[in-house]
């Protein structure tokens, strides 16, 4: 894939991720709990928090649909934002037996938004 490839695939990929991130998150929690939403937290005060945090920084990832070269600093903090959200995930998917269905659900899913975002990056940009 060129730059000219990767950028319009960034701007894409940025501007879906934000709708999603504003539009599906807290529906998935509803419609597949066992992928979205834990069990043992503070209850739905505390996947509401989660799910705020997500919607505004959709905003600005739609934002930064528009120019990802200037929006570099967010690109990055979201990519290693969402990378160590699903570390932790991991961890206690793997040590709690009742939160086994994240390892289908939100842990890849941030895995891979990861690892596509950090793909398409621009490399002048990140060097």
């Amino acid at each position: 894939m060129n730059d000219i490839q990767k950028d319009k695939a960034l701007k894409l990929f940025l501007l879906v991720f934000g709708i999603g991130s504003i539009f599906v998150i807290y529906p998935l929690h509803i419609v597949w709990p066992s992928g979205w939403a834990w069990h043992h937290g503070e209850g739905e005060y505390y996947f509401q928090m989660i799910a705020i945090v997500y919607a505004v920084l959709g905003v600005f990832l739609i934002k930064a649909s528009k120019n990802p070269g200037a929006h570099i600093s967010l690109l990055w903090f979201t990519i290693w934002a969402n990378l160590g959200h699903g570390v932790v995930m991991l961890i206690q998917a793997l040590m709690d037996n009742t939160e086994t269905g994240h390892l289908m659900g939100d842990v890849p899913f941030l895995f891979i938004t990861s690892a596509l975002m950090a793909y398409l990056m621009p490399k002048s940009k990140t060097a």
